[in-house]
């Protein structure tokens, strides 16, 4: 692997930045939350963000725009959860992934069952130390605690986001069995061999280099540890040579916060390059489900399986966008929501729909199956 360029932590500066754009609210809620942020903060991030995307195209992006994002990898995806973090709570919930749907279940109770799958094949058990890489508010995190009883550090580069997932752990009475690190996980803290097991759900995609993620999360990994990941790929059928392809992926990454998705066949060897023995490995999105992973992005309500699916399914139906997103502006314009809202909002809207053509398509998955161990020596 040839070496990343690591970006210099300074947790001072974001712990200041997050204070200026968010100051003390954390419990707050949907617009609400959207409209308390600092005007000039938002603005802020939201130049830093976009300026690795405002007039770069898939018809001509280059080698060069690509490094330049990887470069800023940490900058990169901090701002665009300093951005995107009250969208996502307010249409998905606090639990940032997607997940497969069996007959008749509800869209909430998949999502808890995705993350229960992962933490059995896992074998996570009662009182294991466990690290979540990638945390996010802490949503899986919170549930694999109370399925498993395990012990989970969750690592994040968002202030923000562990102020949230902070609060969330209290709430739930689970604070003496989970925790919450700043950091960055191409560059962790932790020593050599501290933790059982590790998991990333949806979000080592992040990296730079997954060789480079890969190998932190294998360091921090005891002997015979074991690691799962839900990894978001483009399958081998994604051609960098088609542009419609690129339009896809590019599209993907602008609305998520992504410098540098890679195929399939790429993200096995890299986890095999850190050192780990596959243990097991599979496309979830292949399986024969009632419902496809996407559909709630699609917008179709026939899908749905309760009331409380209804009102999820509803936001992302092209009509609940159009009010949502005109709603956004209107308040924008009225100064109501700071600068940018809208911006953001809809670039996560054209996210969402290159993740259902990738879908469609069999170009991208959401839910590559990894799991993997650390040799015993």
């Amino acid at each position: 692997m040839a070496p990343i360029a690591l970006e210099p932590e300074n947790h001072s500066r974001d712990a200041a930045f997050k204070q200026a754009l968010h100051g003390k609210q954390v419990k707050g809620e949907g617009f609400l939350s959207m409209m308390s942020k600092d005007r000039e903060a938002h603005k802020e991030a939201t130049e830093e963000y976009f300026k690795h995307w405002d007039d770069k195209s898939y018809e001509t992006e280059t080698v060069e725009v690509r490094e330049a994002r990887k470069k800023e990898y940490a900058t990169l995806t901090r701002h665009y959860y300093n951005l995107a973090t009250d969208i996502y709570e307010y249409g998905w919930g606090g639990c940032f992934h997607f997940c497969r749907f069996a007959y008749g279940e509800g869209f909430h109770q998949a999502i808890a069952r995705h993350e229960h799958y992962l933490a059995h094949l896992m074998g996570l058990r009662d009182g294991m130390k466990v690290l979540d890489v990638g945390c996010g508010v802490g949503g899986p995190a919170r549930e694999i605690v109370k399925f498993s009883d395990v012990n989970v550090v969750g690592l994040n580069n968002n202030d923000y986001q562990i102020d949230r997932a902070t609060a969330y752990a209290v709430k739930e009475g689970l604070s003496k069995k989970l925790s919450f690190v700043k950091g960055d996980f191409m560059q962790m803290s932790f020593l050599e061999n501290t933790f059982d097991a590790v998991y990333a759900i949806e979000a080592t995609v992040h990296a730079p280099s997954l060789e480079g993620v890969y190998s932190q999360i294998f360091r921090v990994l005891k002997p015979g540890g074991v690691f799962g990941v839900y990894e978001w790929f483009m399958t081998d059928a994604y051609d960098n040579e088609n542009s419609e392809h690129r339009r896809i992926r590019l599209g993907i990454e602008q609305g998520d916060g992504i410098s540098n998705m890679v195929r399939i066949s790429e993200g096995l060897h890299a986890i095999r390059a850190a050192g780990f023995h596959l243990e097991l490995h599979e496309d979830l999105a292949e399986r024969e489900d009632a419902r496809p992973w996407y559909y709630p992005l699609d917008g179709d309500l026939r899908m749905a399986q309760s009331l409380g699916d209804v009102v999820t399914i509803a936001r992302m139906t092209k009509w609940g966008r159009y009010v949502a997103h005109n709603t956004i502006g209107a308040l924008e314009r009225i100064g109501l929501m700071p600068t940018g809202t809208k911006k953001t909002a809809d670039s996560l809207a054209v996210a969402a729909d290159c993740l259902v053509e990738g879908g469609k398509k069999k170009l991208f998955t959401p839910m590559y199956l990894i799991v993997a161990r650390k040799p015993k020596s």
